[in-house]
């Protein structure tokens, strides 16, 4: 780097609603995005992940089709792939791949909860019509479900990327109602008391966000992931910051107030951060027209963290902001993404906000675990210094689950 320049233990299911899951004010998340497709070009595996710096992580993704039936996005990754140690001559039906990997991984770290996250970017397609009947809703709940239990999970994370409309809202409140109850009675008919997690992944755009009736799903979600990032990129018309604090019409605190003004308490509030750069071209810095975004680590504008900043780039910090960025004056490129500076102050305000704690997007693109430029590492050290890191317990009871060795435990 060339420089850095400043500027409860019984399971009643007559009151579940009100105490399903709820996570100690003072006790931080930790979570990440851990996304299937790590595994091939990426080389970046399971048992890559910064377990002692986590408490969650978010598995992305499974799809859903036009009749709401959820399953696998990549049936070789999550449930098929043999590493160096599984066996090949197991007897019974047996889970492999990922979600293996992240079973042994709970077994090994009690604190460390899993959960499912449903949709995304390519695979919202289906959401809204899935959502607006009841027999689809019932269907989504039943094989989401299914999976969690399968599959040996702590929860499911809906990531509808966007409702569009008043009616999208309504029948989204609809169908967290009815899974929260699904996932209940699957607690209550399994004796299990320790609740499961529901989540979702949640719009920092006005637009998007003041759709929705956020006082009413509160009722169902645990925490309120923010997809707090892309506050610029390639649709702005100017180069921008992607995740700034403050400032701007867009910010990350904009966001966390509204949510919280629409009655969503405070520790349920998690605040996304990136472990990637949006870039602009051709530009004379923030507030400055571009033209063209690169080519990308692995898709156009988008740039691994750990390879920032690139040679010949000068990385800032904005304190007004907090937000930093990088720019090479020869090419004319900035990058805009989170320093370990940024990610401190965010941790910083995360805490004097009593909000709930961070989340990443993903696992990736970071540092390893030890290195001090870390993002991950950054914000476990950095919240760890107002209160302790989650500690509730995660599961690994299932014994209908259709794998011997998730019944078992992986013993």
């Amino acid at each position: 780097m060339d420089a850095i320049v400043e500027v409860s233990n019984v399971y009643n299911p007559q009151t579940v609603l009100m105490n399903h899951a709820q996570n100690h004010p003072g006790a931080f998340v930790v979570c990440t995005y851990f996304v299937a497709w790590a595994i091939y070009a990426r080389n970046h595996n399971v048992f890559d992940l910064p377990v002692h710096n986590l408490t969650h992580v978010l598995y992305a993704f499974a799809n859903l089709d036009a009749d709401g039936r959820v399953f696998l996005g990549d049936a070789w990754a999550d449930t098929d792939k043999h590493y160096e140690d599984d066996s090949w001559n197991e007897t019974g039906t047996n889970l492999y791949g990922n979600f293996k990997r992240l079973g042994l991984l709970k077994k090994a770290n009690r604190h460390l909860k899993v959960s499912l996250s449903i949709g995304g970017w390519t695979w919202s397609t289906n959401f809204a019509g899935v959502a607006a009947d009841p027999q689809k809703r019932a269907n989504f709940v039943r094989t989401s479900i299914e999976l969690m239990n399968n599959l040996g999970l702590d929860g499911l994370d809906i990531d509808w990327e966007y409702p569009k409309t008043p009616q999208d809202a309504e029948n989204y409140v609809s169908l967290l109602r009815e899974l929260r109850q699904g996932m209940d009675q699957y607690a209550v008919e399994k004796g299990d008391p320790v609740p499961y997690l529901l989540t979702g992944a949640m719009p920092c755009g006005e637009t998007q966000y003041s759709l929705l009736r956020l006082n009413e799903m509160n009722q169902y979600m645990d925490a309120f992931y923010l997809m707090a990032y892309d506050l610029a990129g390639s649709w702005s018309d100017v180069a921008g910051h992607q995740s700034n604090l403050h400032g701007g019409k867009v910010s990350v605190n904009k966001a966390v107030q509204h949510y919280i003004s629409q009655g969503i308490p405070s520790h349920k509030v998690i605040v996304g951060m990136p472990i990637y750069a949006r870039a602009f071209q051709n530009t004379n810095g923030i507030g400055h027209p571009f033209e063209g975004i690169g080519q990308g680590t692995w898709e156009q504008g988008v740039y691994d963290y750990k390879h920032l900043p690139m040679e010949g780039a000068v990385e800032y910090y904005d304190a007004e902001t907090v937000s930093s960025y990088s720019y090479d004056p020869v090419k004319r490129e900035l990058m805009t993404y989170d320093s370990p500076m940024v990610i401190d102050r965010k941790a910083d305000y995360i805490a004097q906000n009593r909000l709930g704690g961070a989340m990443f997007w993903e696992s990736s693109s970071d540092h390893k675990a030890e290195h001090d430029r870390s993002l991950v590492g950054t914000v476990a050290k950095s919240l760890g210094r107002h209160a302790p890191l989650d500690r509730t317990p995660n599961h690994l009871y299932f014994p209908t689950s259709v794998y011997e060795n998730v019944r078992k435990g992986f013993n």
